[in-house]
């Protein structure tokens, strides 16, 4: 739902991974920004209409996304194509942060535009991010990326892991990604990304921060 920036690249990338892809929106005009090799459905009217939804085809869809520019159609939009259609994969676009974890609270993946955005600035501009970068549908766990004290560098991940509570997901070594064991040795500049239960989050960050102290 929704033919923006955001919804028709997200309509193409799908569409280029082998997707059958319907798209709705409720101006007819917003399917110009479709490229012209779209093999899809376009249909137009509101994505939290049930019969416009069922014109989309949701009823065989495997998976929806609500990326329109109005917080509260996108809601409502996800809610309708889990709780009454049955979707299981549902994620919605979520400009207020704030209502973000709520849904994230309810079981519906959300992206929160602004904080998403500026941290992804902040991350490239060479400081950690403070937000997580993916938190499952319960709400409960989340990879996160940390900032690490000096001082750990040389020390095994499985020190890092024992040490902060937090499981090393990946590591960003010179612009490539890793999959560490426990005896891979962290690196000068490597990005480190955890998984770990959002109620331990804080520990982790504070202690991937703190100087590692190597017992006698």
């Amino acid at each position: 739902m929704g033919c923006g920036r955001v919804g028709s690249s997200l309509a193409m990338a799908m569409q280029k991974r082998g997707h059958d892809v319907s798209i709705i929106d409720r101006d007819p005009s917003a399917f110009v920004r479709l490229s012209p090799d779209f093999r899809g459905t376009t249909v137009i009217g509101a994505g939290f209409d049930r019969e416009v939804l069922t014109r989309a085809g949701i009823e065989r869809a495997d998976a929806f996304a609500a990326v329109s520019s109005g917080d509260n159609s996108n809601i409502i939009a996800a809610r309708v194509a889990r709780e009454t259609f049955g979707i299981d994969r549902v994620v919605a676009r979520i400009y207020d942060a704030k209502r973000a974890e709520v849904y994230e609270r309810l079981g519906i993946p959300t992206v929160a535009t602004v904080p998403w955005t500026t941290e992804r600035f902040v991350s490239a501009l060479g400081e950690a991010s403070t937000t997580t970068e993916w938190r499952d549908p319960s709400g409960s766990l989340a990879i996160a990326q940390l900032e690490v004290d000096e001082s750990w560098i040389g020390v095994t991940v499985g020190k890092f892991q024992e040490n902060t509570g937090a499981r090393i997901a990946f590591l960003n070594r010179v612009g490539r990604p890793i999959l560490p064991d426990v005896k891979t040795v962290l690196q000068q500049d490597d990005l480190v990304f955890a998984a770990v239960l959002i109620d331990n989050l804080a520990d982790a960050r504070a202690s991937a921060r703190a100087p590692h102290i190597t017992a006698d």
